[in-house]
């Protein structure tokens, strides 16, 4: 992290800041993870009259080259003193059935709520690490433990959520043909077939 000379008055802010904010209300779903988050705005919205308050303002400068994107956020107080983030890069390139205008979007807008959040001490999503283990884990319940290995990665799911995720109904309906309730049940074997027709559905 990047930081002026001095930050004394800038922590001090900042925890008068945390000592008076609340976490924003996650008012949208993740359909594939079954998780809720708040959006980029609802997070701008909450933090913004507190941060104005105790002389705090934040910038998010956002590059890329069209296959990846970078953000980075910058912290402020009136005094002059400021904090910066170490950039965070996402990698867009390999976003099938969106273009790389609409995968930059996504990516965009996820890395500046994520940065935000991390940056301000505040959460904007479920806490699923230990619950989306759980989750996983129960839904394989029933299957093998030889053949637990087939089922698709965490990163796989994601990709085919951002695939859909204009087509949630749709998406459901064709893994329901396989079989499958939830993303995370999928077989590799499947996989491939799945997004295919996903994607023929998404650029019809």
């Amino acid at each position: 992290m990047n930081k002026s000379e001095s930050i004394k008055e800038l922590c001090t802010a900042l925890n008068k800041f945390q000592m008076e904010v609340n976490n924003p209300k996650n008012t949208e779903k993740n359909n594939f993870f079954q998780s809720k988050y708040a959006p980029l705005d609802v997070v701008i919205n909450t933090v913004k009259p507190a941060l104005t308050k105790h002389g705090l303002a934040v910038f998010q400068n956002v590059s890329g080259n069209g296959e990846s994107i970078t953000v980075t956020t910058m912290i402020t107080h009136i005094s002059g003193e400021w904090i910066e983030s170490e950039p965070l890069t996402l990698n867009n390139s390999d976003s099938k059935g969106v273009s790389l205008a609409q995968a930059a979007g996504i990516s965009i807008t996820y890395a500046r709520r994520y940065q935000l959040s991390a940056m301000l001490g505040i959460s904007s999503e479920d806490d699923t690490d230990g619950n989306n283990h759980y989750q996983q884990d129960k839904s394989k319940q029933d299957i093998p433990v030889d053949l637990q290995g087939d089922i698709i990665s965490e990163a796989q799911a994601k990709r085919l959520y951002a695939i859909a995720k204009n087509k949630t109904k749709e998406a459901k309906e064709i893994m329901l043909k396989y079989g499958y309730t939830e993303s995370k049940q999928i077989k590799k074997t499947d996989y491939n077939k799945i997004v295919e027709e996903i994607e023929k559905v998404v650029n019809a």
